[in-house]
């Protein structure tokens, strides 16, 4: 996965549970949004025409269109949030407010398979934009009109446009203190000042500034995740070695070492970290209720399968298989939600929404806890993904589904050793076992809907997760460390071939079923 040029380091709620978000793909639905809304700034909220353009050797020539990346895309040119529930018919209101769009499958050398080259026209003339989905809703955008950047999303963009090269580039502190960056980017016939805050800049200093640079335009990129980017931003540890080599002498719980993490990456009160993972529980148990109520959608393989299982294990026709059962209950009641075009939480895609969330819900009712319980959990979780996050990706695109659905077991199964009231060190131990049992695992969504085999597979992480949560609770030894899992996961994804890694040229898509079913799809 290309890195981010900045080097921050990941937050829990912008990388790794999170965005809150409507349809089947974060990396495809949720980050096209995002890069939509940014692209509006670019334009001044005025954009009038888009020329959209793909690599035919990445992932989005061949799922742009079934996998939510022209809803996201659109939608956020129209300035719409990813959760907003007009998102299914952004393509008619992009229509209907007068912005044409065209698509065009065009080789360039782009460098990550969700990548998105954008020309943009509008009142002010035209512009140029790279974007990638990095994993889970993570954005990059690389260039601008030419100009390499690297903006993701998480602070104040202001872009002062100049005619040449400026005298001086002021420093951050000359300007304000919450500017954090400041640097001139030179592009194909175009030149701006780019200046990086945690809050917006006054009217009256972007206009002095303006003078002082001779700038013909000025453009300001808001933020799009929920946690922003500062000055000096430090955290405790981004590795699980560091994290336990950290809390030796503390004897801190999973998910303390998590809120404390949180806290120093967002600028935020441990208290706010719990209280936001609270919210962000809240839609995950929605979700759940509203899927086990039952939920219709046109454009989808499986009817409602939750409503039926509820009767028949109320009734007493399913193997005995403990709390398992009510994880797979609430594994496909979220997914089915997710697949309805509801609102879920990707966690940390929304392809695995429904394992990570299924598992712990389910746990901790099982065990007779509340919301507290939930929420610890949830933060144990978030701690996992931030090492995954930091050192590999949540791309199936880049890895295969072992970056999603594999990625959301090992979360997993740390959060339930918590529950279970394990250490840090041994719900560390059960994250490592979980990812060792899904090692090399495809990405091969059937008719190229976030649906089948994607279900089984978020079931199969809820129930591995228990399994290696059990397991390190025994005291099994995981014999390799967390890190170094993670390390060789990494590397296992990124071999796969490009077949195996969402573009819907292999494994189950390419089966003659398959075919057949997103052909009648395609006909309504």
């Amino acid at each position: 996965m290309t890195q981010k040029r900045t080097a921050l380091p990941p937050s829990i709620f912008n990388d790794v549970i999170g965005p809150v978000m409507r349809g089947p793909s974060a990396s495809h639905c949720a980050a096209a949004a995002r890069i939509g809304r940014l692209a509006r700034d670019l334009m001044d909220g005025d954009p009038r025409s888009v020329s959209i353009e793909f690599d035919p050797r990445g992932s989005l020539a061949t799922t742009h269109a079934d996998q939510g990346s022209d809803m996201g895309l659109f939608a956020g040119l129209l300035g719409w949030r990813e959760d907003d529930e007009r998102l299914p018919r952004a393509e008619t209101a992009l229509r209907e407010a007068g912005i044409g769009v065209e698509i065009r499958i065009t080789p360039f050398d782009a460098p990550h398979p969700n990548t998105y080259r954008l020309t943009l026209t509008g009142r002010h003339g035209s512009r140029t934009l790279t974007a990638l989905s990095t994993g889970g809703g993570a954005i990059e955008i690389i260039d601008v009109d030419g100009a390499s950047v690297s903006m993701d999303g998480g602070c104040y963009e202001t872009l002062l446009f100049t005619a040449g090269t400026p005298p001086d580039i002021p420093s951050p502190g000359d300007i304000a203190d919450t500017v954090f960056e400041t640097g001139f980017r030179r592009g194909n016939g175009t030149s701006f000042l780019e200046i990086k805050s945690s809050a917006p800049l006054p009217g009256d200093l972007i206009a002095s500034l303006k003078r002082a640079q001779e700038a013909a335009g000025v453009r300001v990129l808001s933020p799009v995740l929920p946690v922003l980017s500062r000055p000096g931003v430090t955290v405790p540890f981004l590795t699980c070695a560091d994290m336990l080599a950290f809390n030796r002498d503390r004897g801190l719980a999973l998910w303390e070492l998590a809120a404390e993490y949180e806290s120093a990456r967002g600028g935020m009160s441990t208290a706010d970290v719990v209280a936001r993972m609270e919210e962000l529980v809240a839609v995950m148990e929605r979700a759940i209720e509203t899927g086990l109520g039952g939920t219709v959608y046109g454009d989808r393989i499986l009817a409602a399968q939750s409503p039926g299982f509820a009767r028949q294990l109320k009734d007493g026709r399913l193997l005995d298989a403990g709390m398992l059962n009510r994880m797979i209950l609430y594994v496909t009641a979220i997914m089915e939600v997710k697949s309805s075009m509801g609102v879920v939480v990707a966690a940390p895609t929304a392809g695995s929404c429904g394992g990570l969330p299924g598992a712990v819900i389910a746990a901790s009712r099982s065990l007779g806890y509340g919301t507290d319980e939930t929420v610890q959990a949830m933060l144990a979780a978030g701690m996992i993904g931030i090492f995954i996050a930091a050192h590999s990706t949540f791309a199936a695109e880049v890895c295969g589904c072992q970056a999603e659905c594999g990625a959301g077991s090992g979360m997993a199964a740390a959060a339930l050793a918590a529950l279970a009231g394990s250490g840090a060190k041994q719900a560390a131990a059960a994250a490592s076992i979980a990812l060792q049992n899904i090692m090399g695992m495809v990405c091969d969504p059937v008719a190229n809907r976030v649906e089948v085999p994607c279900l089984g597979k978020n079931v199969m992480a809820a129930a591995n997760a228990l399994a290696a949560a059990n397991m390190a609770l025994a005291g099994y030894d995981p014999v390799i460390p967390l890190d170094e899992v993670i390390a060789a996961m990494d590397s296992a994804g990124r071999s796969l071939p490009m077949e195996l890694r969402c573009t819907a040229l292999g494994g189950l898509s390419v089966t003659g079923t398959s075919k057949a079913i997103e052909r009648t799809l395609k006909k309504g």
